[in-house]
């Protein structure tokens, strides 16, 4: 039948639906009441009698039946009108479908006074490290949609910028927001890459990850970005690296910086490549360098690929009320009809 429709029509009765179908059952209510309801005797109603020609003078039997018929139809409106909002009309149409992908990724990163350095280009311009890390992050995060994200800040302490989250906007923009100095100006590593793990729960079955069956356990993963030394905080990076791998979590390493402590000859403030290499390898993680920001980027891009397996998660059914419509025909139908009480 759907064919002898315009396509517009056709679509609409399509995601047309009820919350309760069984309420239209209620519809012929009144008229099975009429049939099953005996009559009532003539003569036993307490009625007055008013005389055939006190009534003829009043209105004439054209107006009578006029009356009678319209009151009946908004009898039959108020009643299929309340009928019909109760059975909940709705209209059904599909959301679209997101990324799921079943991956929760901590970000660590490192913001200690070094990250000022100006060695980086960005559009032509030299800046420091940390604004080409926000440009290149930010995009990073954002690309992530489907996934559970949190961001770490790690200096002289380690704190919580972000919680994980599948708002990835909210996290692009806590790192866009990152300021050196917040957290002191030196460099724990060890304390940085504990606490990202501390909220990578272990013990999560993977219920709360999108893209997850029930009973798998969701793909976590690490993303620990330094451009120094460990000389700060209580605990050893190699040894910390060593539980992510009891745990299940891989480590990927970024090294940040034009120069490694291998070749620095004296130089302060330069990335330990090593320790960060060693860290990816005892977790199962991969270790990446990075001295520019073209360097960067293809590091986010390779991470990308390696955190992969998205796809589109099946679309929600969106609902949208349709039952205050008939309901406010039937408030209007039992109000026209209580006018024309007060008017008889």
């Amino acid at each position: 039948m759907s064919g002898f429709l315009p396509a517009w029509l056709s679509g609409l009765l399509s995601a047309f639906d009820v919350a309760a179908p069984w309420a239209l059952l209620a519809l012929p209510l009144p008229l099975l009441a009429a049939r099953l309801i005996p009559a009532e005797p003539e003569g036993g109603s307490g009625a007055l009698r008013v005389p055939a020609t006190l009534v003829g003078g009043a209105r004439s039997g054209a107006d009578l039946a006029a009356r009678g018929r319209r009151r009946a139809l908004l009898t039959w409106t108020l009643w299929i009108a309340l009928v019909v909002a109760l059975s909940g009309p709705r209209l059904v149409m599909s959301a679209t479908a997101l990324p799921a992908s079943g991956h929760e990724i901590m970000i660590a990163m490192d913001l200690s006074g070094s990250m000022e350095r100006r060695d980086f280009a960005l559009d032509g311009e030299t800046v420091n490290r940390l604004t080409a890390v926000k440009r290149v992050g930010t995009d990073f995060i954002r690309r992530r949609a489907g996934d559970r994200i949190g961001l770490v800040i790690f200096a002289d302490q380690a704190y919580v910028a972000a919680a994980p989250s599948f708002d990835t906007a909210a996290v692009a923009r806590a790192l866009d927001e990152a300021t050196i100095g917040i957290s002191g100006r030196s460099t724990g590593i060890g304390d940085g890459l504990g606490l990202a793990l501390r909220r990578l729960d272990p013990r999560d079955a993977g219920g709360d990850a999108a893209g997850v069956r029930p009973g798998e356990k969701a793909a976590k993963a690490v993303i620990l970005l330094s451009d120094g030394a460990n000389n700060a905080g209580q605990t050893a990076p190699k040894d910390v690296a060593e539980l992510a791998k009891e745990l299940g979590i891989k480590v990927y390493t970024i090294a940040l910086g034009p120069r490694d402590m291998a070749d620095a000859d004296g130089e302060q403030d330069v990335v330990d490549t090593e320790t960060l290499r060693d860290m990816a390898q005892a977790s199962g993680g991969e270790a990446f360098r990075v001295r520019t920001t073209e360097d960067l980027v293809r590091v986010a891009d390779a991470i990308d690929r390696l955190e992969g397996g998205r796809a589109l998660a099946p679309p929600l059914p969106l609902r949208r009320d349709l039952w205050p419509w008939p309901a406010a025909l039937a408030l209007l139908a039992a109000a026209a009809l209580l006018a024309s009480r007060r008017a008889a």
